[in-house]
């Protein structure tokens, strides 16, 4: 007599990973408060680094891009190296966001082997927590983007308040590259070797320190990055007051929950083989 396959289990919606976190968003803040606090520890000036790092880098990219090679956007009239200075510490904010993803999430799940081991911890916080503390260090540094273009820069448009319609879908993309470079670490522990190359080249592919207008024409594939058109919305937004491309907004929100969504599948489907490997 044959007996019945055992019914498979349901698959996840696609957008259940909100659900989770919402769920679980204290266990997630807990995560993302002790990252920042691994991230400073033993440092004499503790967060106060995030405020330097990032003043630091600004004082070198301007002094070597904006006064030795003569680095301009071109964007609004009589445009001064304080303007420049301003664009690139706002570009720099939302790479560095990301890059700091990039850098941390190889290493995520196999640096924390104790909770791989728990059946009942959910193992997508720890990604998420990642996110989390990069989104924190983000904060900081827009804060002191917006508080520069008030006193020294051309002053705060009605239009930056798109900031935080144009970084939601950043952090989607965030989340899901996280899910899936911590999912990949636990396989190929080389894997961060790589991604700090990936860095380097997402800088550059990304309009830092130039618009997407200067990119040639033979590289139109550069202008699918999600980083670049929201580092540009973002200029356009908060120093040119520009009108926001909505088509381009539209992109950047497709890319980034299509990248969330395959992130989290993907982070899902290894997911049962990490106490097996670790």
């Amino acid at each position: 007599m044959s007996q019945d396959p055992p019914p498979r289990p349901p698959r996840p919606a696609p957008l259940a990973f909100v659900v989770d976190l919402w769920r679980q968003r204290e266990l997630l803040w807990q995560f993302t408060l002790r990252n920042v606090e691994l991230r400073h520890k033993g440092s004499h000036l503790g967060l106060v680094w995030s405020l330097l790092n990032p003043l630091l880098m600004l004082g070198l990219y301007v002094v070597v891009l904006g006064y030795i090679f003569g680095g301009h956007y071109g964007v609004v009239p009589n445009e001064t190296k304080l303007d420049y200075g301003l664009g690139i510490f706002l570009s720099l904010t939302l790479f560095h966001f990301l890059a700091e993803i990039l850098g941390v999430s190889p290493t995520t799940i196999i640096s924390n082997p104790n909770f791989v081991k728990k059946v009942v911890f959910p193992l997508e916080i720890l990604p998420a927590s990642t996110v989390g503390g990069a989104l924190f260090h983000l904060l900081i540094s827009l804060g002191l983007v917006l508080a520069s273009l008030l006193l020294f820069g051309r002053g705060l448009p009605v239009s930056t308040l798109w900031l935080p319609v144009i970084i939601l879908p950043l952090i989607l993309f965030g989340l899901g590259i996280s899910w899936l470079l911590s999912a990949l670490g636990v396989f190929f522990r080389d894997i961060n070797q790589i991604t700090a190359f990936l860095s380097m080249a997402l800088m550059w592919a990304s309009g830092v320190f130039f618009t997407a207008q200067k990119y040639p024409a033979a590289w139109p594939y550069v202008r699918f990055n999600p980083l670049l058109l929201a580092i540009d919305l973002a200029r356009d937004a908060a120093l040119w007051a520009r009108p926001i491309n909505y088509h381009h907004l539209g992109y950047l929100y497709l890319a980034g929950f299509l990248i969330c969504i395959l992130g989290h599948l993907a982070f899902q489907k290894m997911k049962p083989a990490f106490a097996d490997v670790l």
